[in-house]
């Protein structure tokens, strides 16, 4: 469900009234706990958080006209999904995250290669969301992202 909107109010606007409160919730979750340099934009239909290329000027390789995406939020047909492009690089930081969700949540952990999918925004660890948007700064995830970067291209 890729949303048109502008910027990440509108967006809000967009989301079902059942989850609203929730996905609003996550936002200043990330909002808050994110490290100093991460920019909140609109990307791909949904909220990003990303590296700007006034810290990363190289960009996204994929499009190096786009800033380094970082965190992405979404409110899906039927679900609401955090895109964390640190889980998909980092061995260490996914498996810290799937050891820890059981602790906060006693539903199984839903989960893509980067995507942590809430079916029910009453599941939502938003203490634990808020330490995993803590564990990376930007020059983290830069370091992270060129290192599998330059991993792929051998």
């Amino acid at each position: 469900m890729q949303s048109t909107a502008p910027n990440p109010l509108e967006y809000l606007i967009e989301v079902p009234t059942e989850r609203r409160t929730a996905f609003e919730r996550l936002r200043n979750t990330l909002l808050e706990n994110l490290p100093d340099g991460f920019e909140e934009r609109m990307a791909g239909g949904m909220i990003n958080y990303v590296v700007p290329h006034a810290i990363f000027p190289a960009g996204y390789h994929c499009n190096p006209k786009d800033p380094l995406p970082f965190i992405g939020l979404a409110s899906q047909k039927n679900f609401i999904a955090v895109y964390h492009m640190g889980i998909y690089a980092n061995p260490e930081l996914l498996e810290w995250f799937t050891s820890e969700y059981p602790k906060h949540v006693k539903t199984k952990l839903d989960m893509g290669k980067s995507c942590i999918r809430f079916k029910k925004p009453e599941n939502i660890p938003f203490e634990l969301l808020a330490e995993l948007a803590r564990k990376m700064t930007p020059q983290d995830w830069i370091e992270v992202y060129e290192e599998q970067l330059n991993k792929s291209r051998k």
